[in-house]
């Protein structure tokens, strides 16, 4: 498991993943045979997440190696990522609404011993301490494991799920506001009120390939219950008619302006943008990935005799003129909006187009996959 911060290794990764392992993902990626054998699933989150690679380019990839009847789980589990998105921006108060229950739980759990033992994996659980250790040690789990050490986190260690939330934002090289806080809301069963998901002892033993046995865990409890409900907000993604000759703002999750939809444009000067000061303190390792992702992107704009230049967050007061590729909701348009920053937001035309499918569940979105796929591929 090592996630090397640049976007040739991504698309190395990738390449290798398609030739190789792709004929066989359906079968075989909901089993975690250990973070030693990771082939049966892709790992391309990370670099997802930052936009290293996008979802065009890894979906047009695999369809030119299988058509997408063979493909289909493959492309649902790529654009999974988008759909959440989609669903936050929508009801962006779910994001905000999670920080303060975040903030007021903390400080009720500081000296928690349960809540201790669970983030330093000496629970009595010997599954779930591997995956804190294997959470620290590789900063990325497999997917089914996420959903396993959530519902254990929840409902047979009976601690917050706000709280689980946070310790996976701090730790995962691929942590975002939406898949993130939105997963375990899944979980939990307030994302789809009455709706939860509960770890099993013989679903873990069958998808680890035996590698736990004797998992004795709460395999009957009710969902989480929430009284909030949360109405669609509408809002325009449109892109600003004028953006020639303005400097560009990139954040974190649009780390490779060569293939965004505005590559072409003529921007004065490209800044991008380095967040220390967040709202969820994330692990050392977490940080030298995302800084060593953002000088991968400078040095490919450098190369290509682009001016750019790396900034901190609190520096964009200083610059006049100027749009950003959007940042999504999450701690970065949190920073833009409690300094009422006012900036023309370029969005991509993939999210434009896949966002309005993001007002029900993910099996209406589901639906449209086809429709989308013909659109931009």
């Amino acid at each position: 498991m090592n996630f090397e911060p640049s976007r040739s290794k991504a698309l190395n990764r990738l390449e290798s993943f398609v030739e190789n392992n792709l004929a066989e993902y359906s079968k075989l990626r909901n089993f975690d045979f250990g973070p030693k054998k990771r082939s049966n699933v892709s790992c391309l989150s990370p670099y997802i997440t930052h936009g290293i690679i996008n979802e065009q380019e890894i979906i047009k990839k695999s369809l030119g190696k299988f058509s997408f009847s063979k493909n289909e789980k493959f492309i649902q589990e790529v654009l999974w990522r988008t759909y959440w998105k989609g669903w936050l921006e929508l009801r962006p108060n779910v994001w905000s609404d999670y920080l303060i229950e975040l903030n007021k739980i903390s400080g009720d759990f500081q000296n928690n011993q349960n809540y201790i033992n669970a983030l330093e994996g000496k629970t009595n659980i010997e599954c779930f301490n591997t995956w804190v250790n294997e959470l620290k040690e590789n900063n990325y789990l497999h997917n089914h494991t996420r959903m396993w050490f959530a519902s254990i986190w929840i409902f047979t260690l009976e601690l917050p799920w706000q709280l689980g939330a946070e310790f996976f934002m701090q730790h995962l090289y691929d942590g975002d506001a939406a898949s993130n806080t939105l997963g375990w809301r899944w979980v939990a069963g307030v994302q789809t009120q009455g709706k939860h998901y509960l770890a099993s002892e013989w679903n873990i033993k069958k998808f680890t390939n035996n590698r736990f046995n004797n998992v004795k865990l709460n395999e009957n409890a009710p969902p989480k219950v929430s009284e909030k409900t949360y109405q669609i907000i509408k809002k325009d993604f449109n892109n600003p008619q004028n953006i020639e000759d303005k400097n560009l703002l990139i954040f974190e999750n649009n780390l490779s302006f060569e293939i965004t939809d505005f590559q072409k444009n003529k921007f004065k000067k490209i800044y991008l943008i380095f967040n220390k000061n967040r709202s969820i303190k994330v692990s050392e390792k977490v940080v030298k990935f995302k800084s060593l992702l953002v000088e991968d992107q400078e040095q490919r704009l450098k190369t290509n005799s682009i001016d750019c230049e790396v900034i901190d967050i609190s520096d964009i007061k200083k610059i006049e003129n100027c749009c950003a590729l959007y940042p999504t909701v999450g701690e970065n348009l949190d920073y833009l909006n409690s300094n009422n920053l006012k900036i023309d937001f370029l969005y991509r035309k993939l999210d434009q187009y896949s966002w309005q499918y993001c007002n029900k569940g993910f099996f209406n979105f589901k639906s449209y996959i086809p429709k989308i796929i013909s659109t931009f591929n």
